[in-house]
């Protein structure tokens, strides 16, 4: 456990004393604020016409469906980018500087290396979602909210974010180019909410239900209602599982190889 918290303080004070971090938590603080400006005054401005606008649904007149969905849209969209920028340098820049064979030949195991960078990648990609909870709570000064969907909401977004960190870095062990790495990442992330796309097109219940419970837009729409399932949390962590297996496969086959 203690070279695990060794990897992961490495890699997590690597983020942090990047100056390209701070930049892309800038960049995506200023999107925020410029976008959540622009979506509560059309939010003030559909809950003062309301009376006059018999077509204006109760749910577009609720904050949360209102306001604070279409916020965590877009950290969905921005953890689509920003997953990949935060994984592509943990496996690909180590191979490309050669310092990737030193940490091979560590008394440290593969599993341990996968887990240390896999948990700092994590963590950084944290720090950047708790930056979309501080509108939510900024709001709070001067309107009621129920924190319950809302936090809900942002659970289901950062388990989501896991998924990402997974996938991409194991895109990041398949190659020593981290624009390679990071290509690939945005390729498999999007790919992922073509998956279950079978649901509409199939005529068996039993090929249904299988498409539905592998559909990422299923599972994540009934968390950001306030659902939180087990079944939809086994789920994710069986994603986060089996990439993260994936690439200690390919850690261990570099191994091998040296």
């Amino acid at each position: 456990m203690s070279i695990i918290l060794t990897i992961f303080r490495k890699e997590l004070a690597g983020y942090f004393k990047s100056a390209g971090f701070y930049l892309c938590c800038m960049i995506v603080a200023l999107i925020f604020t410029s976008i959540f400006i622009v979506s509560f005054i059309r939010f003030e401005g559909m809950q003062a016409q309301a009376m006059f606008n018999p077509q204006v649904t109760p749910q577009a007149l609720n904050i949360h469906y209102g306001l604070f969905m279409s916020h965590f849209s877009i950290l969905n969209l921005i953890l689509l980018v920003i997953a990949p920028a935060l994984t592509m340098r943990l496996f690909a820049e180590e191979k490309k500087m050669r310092t990737f064979d030193l940490l091979l030949t560590s008394p440290i195991t593969s599993a341990q290396i996968v887990v240390g960078k896999y948990l700092a990648a994590f963590f950084a990609m944290f720090f950047i979602c708790l930056i979309a909870l501080i509108y939510p709570i900024s709001t709070s000064a001067f309107a009621d909210l129920s924190w319950g969907p809302l936090l809900s909401a942002f659970f289901s977004i950062v388990i989501l974010g896991a998924v990402y960190v997974a996938i991409d870095l194991f895109c990041s062990s398949l190659t020593d180019s981290m624009i390679v790495a990071m290509i690939m990442g945005l390729v498999f992330n999007l790919s992922l909410w073509f998956v279950g796309i079978g649901n509409d097109v199939i005529d068996s219940d039993w090929g249904r239900k299988i498409f539905e419970y592998i559909s990422f837009n299923q599972h994540l729409m009934m968390t950001v209602e306030g659902t939180i399932k087990t079944s939809t949390l086994i789920f994710f962590a069986s994603i986060v599982v089996f990439f993260c297996f994936l690439c200690e496969r390919v850690v261990e086959a570099s191994r091998w190889r040296a």
